[in-house]
């Protein structure tokens, strides 16, 4: 178990690692756009000395990884920095990605339930109505992307059958008004997923049950239920942990191209104004949120595998 748990450590320093090479890649990434912060902000009828004047408030004059340098320690401390408009970051995320996690976590719920239930009724009638139903549905669904998913429920349920509202309006809260407003954005993410992470619960499961112990369990007439839930889960689950966490992932990238879909007021607006300003400050911000998050779901996966393979070398 020491040696697992070293191997976990390791593994947390290389993700951190890799965090910090992905937000410096997005400083590279958005000082390579054509224009910059300052001329953003100014607009086109800036004169040469006001953009200059701009570009050194912001700290534009300066070399990018003294920039990126400066930003990082900020982060360090919880602060991160000011938008080019002279915004503070720290308050456009407490307003905007609150409502993002919401979305994400609601359709990862749903995912992980529809999953579970789906794939252990797959993985227990291989060859019934479950797989003439669930192996060419879901194949369908994986093709699919969000945005055209929710296209389609837009179309179908708002627009055909006036059942959901299309549009998201938000109190003064920031939150949406209604519960209705979360049915067609959550649904238009946790579909696709729910569909991928179906097959791969079938195929853990499969691969699973061909353990000796499995066969051993079946012979000694344990009811079928039993050997599924207590002999073939408990293995299956590193692998279907491990699918569920990168989902969280997937499901954030969507959620920004399902929130402009439903006017949904979450980080997609945030990015976009973000990217159109060259506002480096704040993409590196939400993609640090981001991908902390995920990099934090991803270790909650890490530690469930080590847990479920203790003691088996």
């Amino acid at each position: 178990m020491v040696v697992e748990l070293i191997a976990f450590a390791g593994l947390v320093a290389r993700r951190l690692g890799l965090l910090i090479a992905l937000l410096a890649s997005v400083f590279v990434v958005v000082d390579l756009l054509p224009g910059n912060a300052a001329r953003a902000v100014l607009g086109r009828d800036a004169t040469p000395d006001k953009i200059a004047a701009k570009e050194h408030e912001l700290g534009l004059d300066r070399p990018l990884p003294v920039r990126f340098w400066d930003w990082f320690r900020g982060v360090a401390t919880g602060d991160f920095g000011t938008t080019a408009r002279g915004q503070s970051v720290n308050d456009l995320l407490a307003a905007k990605f609150p409502q993002t996690l919401l979305l994400a976590s609601i359709a990862m719920a749903l995912t992980v339930v529809i999953a579970l239930l789906c794939g252990l009724w797959w993985a227990a009638r291989p060859t019934g109505v479950a797989a003439r139903v669930l192996q060419p549905g879901s194949a369908f669904v994986i093709a699919v992307p969000e945005f055209v998913v929710a296209t389609l429920l837009v179309l179908v349920f708002s627009l055909s059958l006036d059942w959901l509202p299309a549009v998201t309006f938000i109190d003064r809260s920031g939150y949406p008004t209604s519960a209705q407003m979360l049915i067609l954005p959550v649904a238009a993410l946790a579909i696709p997923q729910a569909a991928w992470n179906l097959r791969v619960v079938r195929g853990a499961m499969l691969d699973a049950a061909t353990a000796p112990h499995v066969e051993s369990a079946t012979l000694n007439g344990l009811p079928e239920r039993t050997v599924l839930l207590r002999h073939v889960l408990p293995f299956a689950l590193p692998t279907i942990a491990t699918s569920f966490a990168t989902s969280v992932g997937t499901l954030f990238g969507g959620a920004l191209v399902v929130e402009t879909v439903f006017n949904y007021p979450g980080m997609g607006a945030l990015v976009a104004g973000s990217v159109s300003d060259r506002d480096t400050a704040l993409v590196a911000a939400v993609v640090a949120m981001t991908a902390t998050t995920i990099m934090a779901v991803l270790l909650v996966a890490d530690a469930i595998r080590v847990w479920a393979n203790r003691g088996r070398r």
